[in-house]
């Protein structure tokens, strides 16, 4: 036996066995490591800008979504545009990230397809495609084309920012979801209009984001209407410059207590608003206090209170998440009333509030306005938030059921001590955008996070002579591989001496 080991016919087994055993490894890490890649795979975003990352808001969105939906990309692969052809390359990058976000569901899969309108004309013109560069949502029988401009933010002809994040769920929010929530703007007292442009008081920016997240707008006279619509998902009171009338209040708290509706109510202040009989019935007081700060770090150069205190709630959590603070002008402040009668139906939480600093005056017209115990209003110490005035309040009232395990939601109010923060020249801030963003997604049930900005588009330009271009070939094409070489034999001739 002894003799075997020591032969060289042992130590040719041997010498095979050890090289079968190193290929079984070696095929064995292969396959584990594609096991891996495919079922537990992990991606890194490592651009700027997470080019390759959809926001919270989208991942959301997908994740609720529990229906199909094909997104097609039109283009001529022989466009010798190189705009055209970068333009393809983006959004069908981007349009890749849905179909991985979600490639794990069976239901509610993003199915991602290509179309060369010009070799696959039969398919287009059954999809109803007649023109190139084109992206199309398809579900069911709803079907949403947009065109590539639509994808980019331009100026002065160039693109300097790519939406493409926001365009595409907007899309698939349309053709997945066929019931579109209403929200019903009032009008009639001098209130604040979606179809405004003017920057101090218009809200045509609000008005447009909303769309974009599949929301309908209208607006609404209730003092000629006399009813608040069957369709109203939410109803917008923004800035009313005149009382409402006693009908009018009656008609809104029909709303919210018998059909469970949702209000949603920014009062500045200096305006009479007539609405504090139904603040009342919602354990809520808004009296004609302006909030002042005495400590300058919380307010801008421009007067602008920074509020950055906000409770944890579906409205300001990704606003905690993201350290974004609000910018508010004139606020007035809003609380739950001391006097309010006990309701363990109602649920009351302030969400946004001032520094410890600030404080509620209430002759606010006067030139020399200061602080006075007793009078002015001040944030208390045994109430939440702690030393702090309220600015944004909700009030949620959720019936316990007797015989069931779960609560009877009802109706929602959001009341803000202030409107221009949701104005055209202020919402342009990511703070004031989600806040208003958030509180109506919360209002119609979508309690979802965060807004889409777009990501700037970055470009690299490098320009060369015709000299420095020769030079350059020639380094690349003679000297780097002659240097190689060279390597290569000064590493032979020392081996073989």
């Amino acid at each position: 036996m002894t003799a075997f080991r020591q032969s060289f016919a042992f130590a040719r087994w041997m010498r095979t066995l050890n090289l079968v055993l190193q290929a079984g490894l070696l095929l064995t890490l292969f396959g584990g490591l594609n096991y891996l890649a495919r079922n537990h795979g992990w991606r890194w975003d490592l651009t700027h800008h997470s080019r390759y990352t959809l926001s919270e808001e989208t991942q959301a969105y997908l994740r609720s979504l529990d229906q199909p939906v094909r997104l097609i990309i039109t283009a001529n692969v022989n466009d010798s545009n190189a705009d055209a052809n970068q333009a393809f390359r983006d959004i069908r990058g981007l349009l890749r990230e849905y179909a991985t976000a979600t490639a794990a569901k069976r239901d509610g899969r993003v199915v991602i397809e290509e179309i060369d309108i010009y070799r696959d004309q039969r398919a287009a013109d059954a999809l109803g495609i007649t023109e190139p560069n084109l992206v199309v949502a398809l579900c069911n029988d709803r079907a949403k084309f947009i065109p590539w401009s639509d994808f980019y933010e331009t100026r002065e002809r160039v693109a300097v920012a790519f939406r493409g994040e926001q365009v595409v769920t907007s899309a698939i929010l349309s053709v997945s979801n066929p019931d579109r929530p209403k929200i019903y703007f009032l009008a009639g007292h001098g209130e604040m209009r979606p179809s405004d442009v003017d920057a101090g008081r218009g809200l045509s920016v609000f008005a447009d984001e909303l769309r974009q997240r599949n929301l309908q707008i209208e607006s609404i006279d209730l003092s000629q209407s006399r009813a608040v619509p069957d369709d109203a998902n939410l109803v917008v009171i923004a800035a009313p410059q005149g009382p409402f009338d006693a009908m009018e209040v009656e008609l809104l708290r029909r709303y919210l207590s018998e059909r469970a509706g949702r209000v949603l109510v920014m009062l500045p202040p200096a305006y009479r608003h007539g609405l504090d009989d139904l603040l009342f019935d919602w354990g809520l007081v808004a009296d004609d206090v302006m909030v002042l700060e005495a400590d300058p770090t919380h307010v801008t150069e421009t007067g602008e209170l920074r509020i950055s205190a906000f409770l944890p709630h579906p409205i300001t959590q990704s606003l905690i998440n993201n350290q974004f603070p609000v910018f508010f002008g004139l606020t007035r402040v809003v609380r739950p009333d001391p006097g309010r009668p006990l309701d363990n139906a109602l649920r009351l939480e302030v969400i946004a509030a001032t520094s410890p600093t600030a404080w509620g005056e209430r002759d606010y017209r006067s030139k020399s306005a200061t602080f006075n115990p007793g009078f002015d209003l001040k944030g208390l110490a045994g109430f939440q938030p702690l030393n702090r005035l309220g600015v944004a309040v909700v009030s949620e009232r959720v019936t316990p059921p007797k015989d069931l395990p779960f609560s009877v939601r009802g109706g929602r109010l959001v009341v803000f001590g202030n409107a221009d923060f949701a104005a055209n020249a202020r919402i342009v801030a990511p703070g004031n955008l989600t806040l208003a963003l958030n509180a109506v997604e919360w209002c119609v049930d979508r309690e979802v996070q965060l807004n889409t900005p777009p990501r700037p588009i970055e470009r690299y330009q490098i320009n060369l002579s015709k000299a420095e271009l020769s030079k350059l070939r020639i380094s690349l094409l003679v000297i780097l591989p002659g240097l190689a070489a060279l390597f290569g034999v000064i590493i032979y001739w020392t081996r073989r001496s």
